[in-house]
């Protein structure tokens, strides 16, 4: 009888384990499944979609790797000792190595953004989110893969499937959210999608004119809470607003959550009363270095009531 129930127990497992290899996806199956999802990350975290796609394809064999299918890690992504959650132990580089193991593919896809924000990584995020070959490559050169062929790899699956279209796109557009509205008790309040806006804690993400991803400051707040609201570190705001490490947060105003760009959508500003290079680099979403090169100036110098500041190009 043990026996009996020995194999019938043992024919179980094999099943259970035997389905999921059974169930493989296809390359367009999972770009189906995961593309809202990188649109969504891409809008909160500015990871370009095409990448995230691209990498979660490329890292997981479509979804099908045992990685993916048992621990639900799209990306790869091993323990390091900051890891606290469940562990997944398969071979890779050596034998028994420590991988992340979440509760649902969604938590990959954001911890995959999180991961990104590393310092290692910041200087991605100075390419403009449309730019997937900087970003193939950037992610090469910072040492994301040892693959000498990763960038050629990526742009490939992101070429040949139309990846790039999903950088262009508004989240909560699909048909997926569309449905999942159809859902929630309060109708009016799910059809309120606010393009190129999400909010996260206690402060309503904002999309600057300038395509930079920035929130309002309140009084209340410092540069340790907003840091770890949005799980990015306090060097970072410093640097994406042109800001010294010992500099206080101001009580209110624009504070950028990417880096400014290299010039602004409009050609010049005329200075007004009591403006300031930093006013004035803040306001138009501009880098201070960059707004000081094109005007001829340096560090410290500040410009008159009346003066005409270029913004796109070098002052003629």
């Amino acid at each position: 009888m043990r026996k009996i129930l020995f194999v019938i127990s043992l024919l179980c497992f094999q099943i259970a384990f035997a389905q999921p290899a059974s169930k493989r996806i296809t390359r367009s199956e999972y770009i189906e499944l995961y593309k809202d999802e990188a649109i969504k990350e891409m809008h909160h975290s500015g990871v370009p979609a095409s990448i995230t796609l691209a990498q979660g394809i490329l890292e997981s064999g479509d979804g099908n790797s045992a990685l993916a299918r048992y621990a639900n890690n799209h990306f790869g992504i091993k323990c390091h000792s900051s890891w606290t959650g469940e562990t997944f132990i398969q071979d890779d580089d050596t034998k028994d190595e420590c991988f992340r193991n979440y509760k649902t593919a969604l938590e990959s896809f954001a911890d995959h953004s999180d991961f990104l924000k590393r310092k290692r990584y910041a200087a991605l995020f100075e390419l403009k989110i449309t730019d997937y070959k900087g970003w193939a490559k950037g992610l090469k050169a910072a040492g994301y893969a040892t693959n000498p062929k990763y960038p050629q790899l990526l742009i490939r699956i992101i070429e040949e499937n139309d990846l790039a279209k999903y950088d262009k796109m508004k989240p909560g557009k699909s048909q997926k959210d569309k449905k999942a509205k159809k859902h929630k008790k309060d109708k009016g309040e799910a059809k309120k999608v606010i393009a190129n806006s999400k909010k996260k804690g206690n402060h309503p993400v904002k999309m600057h004119e300038n395509n930079i991803r920035y929130i309002d400051v309140k009084p209340e707040d410092s540069f340790e809470k907003i840091a770890e609201e949005f799980n990015m570190g306090t060097w970072q705001l410093y640097k994406y607003n042109d800001l010294a490490k010992d500099k206080e947060l101001f009580d209110e105003g624009v504070l950028f959550l990417q880096p400014k760009r290299s010039k602004a959508k409009g050609e010049y500003h005329i200075v007004r009363t009591g403006e300031t290079m930093w006013d004035i680099s803040q306001q138009f979403g501009i880098k201070y270095s960059k707004l000081l090169k094109k005007n001829g100036m340096f560090d410290g110098d500040e410009p008159k009531q009346g003066d005409k500041i270029y913004m796109l190009k070098r002052k003629p």
